[in-house]
C-alpha cells in the first residue's frame, strides 16, 4: 500500500461519515437483547423510535421496541405516521401465548373508545387464533407485530410468518394502544418506547 493511496482512503473517510443519513438511528442494547437501529419493512426505512421492558413487580416478561418512519415522543405522534411500522417483543420469560390474547382484549377495552370496538370485535378474533396457534412461547423467542399499508397487522415469530394479515390500519392503532394508551399496561415500557431511558 503506497503513501499516496492510504492518503486517498483517509482522506475520503470524512465523506463516508457524510453519507450516512443524520436520522440514522442507532441500536440499543438491553441485559443482552440487541434492537437493531435501522430496519426494512415493506419497501419503507424504519428507525428505532425506542426500548423497553415489561414487567410485573420485579419479575420481567419481555423487551420491546418501536420502529417507525420518524421518530416519535408521544403517542399521538405515533399514532399519525403513515406507513409500516413494526412493534418487537423478546421474550425473556416461557410463557402462554392465552396470556396475550388476554393483555390483548383488556389494553383494548382500556384504551379504545368503546362506540369503535365493535368493528374491531371480528378481527380481534382472527388475531386471537393466530395468537393462541404459537402455543408455547419460550424465552428467546422474538415476535413481531407489523403494519403493512397493503395488507394489514402480521405477525411473524421467530422470522416465521404466523396466519394471514389482518387488514385495518384501526386495528393496529388498537394493538399499539396497549402499549401507548392512556392506560398502558406498563407505563415505563411506553416511555421507553417514546424514547424515554430503558427502564
Amino acid at each position: 500500500m503506497t503513501r499516496g493511496f492510504s492518503r486517498r482512503v483517509l482522506l475520503g473517510l470524512p465523506l463516508i461519515a457524510l453519507a450516512v443519513p443524520a436520522w440514522a438511528a442507532r441500536p440499543i442494547t438491553t441485559e443482552g437483547i440487541t434492537f437493531t437501529g435501522d430496519i426494512t419493512l415493506a419497501g419503507t426505512a424504519l428507525q428505532l423510535n425506542g426500548v423497553g421492558w415489561r414487567a410485573v413487580a420485579w419479575l420481567r416478561g419481555y423487551a420491546a421496541g418501536l420502529y417507525l418512519p420518524r421518530k416519535a415522543a408521544t403517542p399521538a405522534q405515533v399514532y399519525e405516521q403513515k406507513g409500516a411500522k413494526r412493534l418487537r417483543m423478546v421474550l425473556v420469560q416461557d410463557v402462554d401465548a392465552e396470556e396475550f390474547v388476554k393483555a390483548f382484549h383488556k389494553g383494548v377495552d382500556r384504551n379504545f373508545p368503546s362506540a369503535e370496538r365493535p368493528r374491531l370485535t371480528d378481527r380481534m378474533a382472527r388475531f386471537d387464533t393466530i395468537v393462541r396457534s404459537l402455543g408455547k412461547l419460550r424465552k428467546k423467542d422474538v415476535i413481531d407485530l407489523d403494519y403493512l399499508p397493503e395488507a394489514g397487522l402480521q405477525l411473524t415469530h421467530n422470522a416465521k410468518v404466523r396466519g394471514e394479515a389482518i387488514p385495518g390500519e384501526d386495528l393496529y392503532v388498537g394493538l399499539l394502544g396497549c402499549f401507548l394508551g392512556d392506560k398502558p399496561a406498563d407505563p415505563e415500557l411506553k416511555a421507553g418506547l417514546l424514547g424515554g431511558p430503558v427502564g
